[in-house]
């Protein structure tokens, strides 16, 4: 094992000083080492705090290292989003909120359950007031499945919609103003459908034919 221990420090040294053969000298520990591993496991051994300080280290840069390609994965992904703008496909049945031929067309992918979903409602409320009368509105659904109540409220705004868009549109509104609410279940929903005005047998009706489909 000294014997061992010896030559691995002599290559080392070697290696030091000999900065022209560096890459032979290189290929010979390499070779050294695979070839007598317990080389390794003594080092090992009698450094334990030096080996885990070193271990540590290189699995700090190699996080840090994956963060920033993430990031610039990320940020490439973002700007070939702007290159070319994916197209949302609006309905000739969609409800329009706002004028429906305004030249600024606003169209919303969103959670009714979401809390971050209901700051975005915020804004486009904000907008829709600024540019009234120059942005038309498209809500379209996209229920997560971490959020239980958001498919079946989904399923109540379209139920509306068909007995007109305005109801549809204020049932949206009602729910997005605490969507924390919406834990409460399907009671909670029937109770701001009936707060806006929706003729509550046709609902139930739609609900029932859209389940049995």
């Amino acid at each position: 094992m000294k014997k061992n221990l010896t030559l691995l420090a002599s290559m080392l040294t070697l290696t030091l000083s000999a900065n022209l053969y560096a890459a032979d000298m290189k290929s010979e520990i390499s070779k050294v080492l695979k070839e007598n591993p317990e080389i390794l496991y003594q080092v090992i051994q009698e450094n334990p705090v030096e080996f885990m300080a070193v271990i540590q280290t290189a699995a700090k840069q190699a996080q840090q290292q994956a963060a920033i390609s993430k990031k610039l994965q990320e940020q490439k992904e973002f700007e070939a989003a702007f290159s070319k703008p994916l197209k949302p496909e609006i309905r000739k049945d969609e409800a329009i909120r706002g004028s429906k031929n305004a030249p600024l067309v606003l169209v919303e992918y969103s959670d009714f359950q979401c809390p971050f979903c209901q700051r975005g409602y915020n804004t486009v409320m904000q907008l829709m007031k600024k540019y009234e009368g120059k942005i038309q509105f498209v809500y379209k659904h996209l229920p997560l499945d971490f959020h239980a109540e958001a498919m079946p409220t989904s399923h109540y705004y379209e139920a509306l919609r068909m007995q007109s868009n305005e109801l549809a549109f204020k049932f949206h509104d009602e729910v997005f103003k605490d969507v924390s609410k919406l834990k409460q279940g399907e009671p909670y929903m029937k109770q701001v459908a009936k707060k806006v005005g929706a003729d509550m047998k046709l609902l139930a009706k739609t609900l029932k034919d859209r389940k049995d489909e």
